[in-house]
């Protein structure tokens, strides 16, 4: 054992004294936000989805859950520094619910992406910043609608694989204080490869 390990160490010591010439930091720096910049790659393409609104249990029992659907695309920013994507709910009569259109840009200085939304329905504005940890993607946000009224939110994206991903957000109207988990969630299921935008 002691000259299996002898044998490893001498072989990464003398690859490292062979090298020609240390790579440059800033060809490290290049790679990490060139790999940090497609966290958001499984997004790219078109889905459908499968709305789940919270309701209380006297809301269900009277009316019951509330189905809805839509579609999430995405494609890639023009500069390749992150991702545009789009998402419409409509209730199963195709009456239009929620329409956000997102801008997911990595930010190498902060170590983290930054995403800014728009609500056309709702008339709102959101900026969020987001990072992944053990496969899940994280975002913490702030949504000021068209009165003027904040919603701070947390949203995970999770069970993310190459054709379907699922995502929940909480929200919480008191500044964090309290929070209303699973308001909203979405499974997605990917129907194109690449979104027309």
């Amino acid at each position: 054992m002691k000259c299996h390990l002898f044998a490893i160490a001498t072989v990464l010591f003398a690859s490292s004294a062979f090298a020609q010439q240390p790579t440059p930091v800033a060809t490290i720096s290049a790679a990490n936000t060139a790999a940090n910049a497609k966290q958001f790659d499984f997004l790219l393409g078109q889905w459908d989805l499968d709305v789940r609104p919270k309701v209380s249990s006297l809301v269900a029992m009277i009316d019951g859950t509330p189905k809805l659907v839509g579609t999430w695309k995405a494609w890639r920013a023009p500069d390749g520094s992150g991702v545009e994507d789009e998402m419409r709910i409509v209730d199963t009569s195709g009456n239009p619910i929620a329409l956000n259109h997102w801008q997911r840009v990595w930010s190498s200085g902060d170590a983290r992406w930054k995403v800014s939304g728009a609500d056309a329905y709702h008339v709102g504005k959101s900026e969020a910043t987001s990072s992944l940890q053990n496969g899940v993607v994280h975002m913490d946000g702030r949504f000021v609608d068209g009165n003027g009224k904040t919603t701070l939110t947390r949203t995970r994206y999770y069970d993310i694989g190459h054709d379907s991903f699922r995502m929940q957000q909480d929200r919480s109207e008191d500044n964090g204080q309290s929070w209303d988990e699973a308001v909203l969630t979405v499974s997605a299921r990917r129907t194109a490869a690449t979104a027309t935008q």
